[in-house]
């Protein structure tokens, strides 16, 4: 089996914009990585938060601080923002 070139793995027409999209590509990468582990960070601020609201006898999740947060991201990024900050709100919900 023969290996992709560079232009045929991404889908450009000449080397030029092949080697940018390539490089670009690992930059997502790396930026992605970033993510992550600024997502699992947040997941494990958000850890104590919820401990610490429970043992106080409150609830695990505070509704309005949650809507706080929507409108943050949906405000930021628009409505698709509000879709992710549902799904970041989802993985930060219940690890106590």
């Amino acid at each position: 089996m023969t290996a992709m070139t560079q232009t045929e793995k991404t889908g450009a027409r000449t080397d030029e914009a092949a080697t940018l999209i390539g490089d670009a590509r690992e930059r997502i990468d790396v930026l992605d990585d970033r993510i992550i582990g600024l997502i699992q960070e947040r997941m494990a601020v958000s850890a104590v938060i919820q401990e610490a609201r429970i043992s106080s006898g409150g609830r695990r999740v505070n509704l309005a601080r949650e809507m706080e947060v929507l409108a943050h991201y949906r405000d930021a990024l628009g409505k698709p923002g509000t879709s992710l900050a549902m799904t970041l709100l989802e993985l930060c919900r219940g690890r106590v």
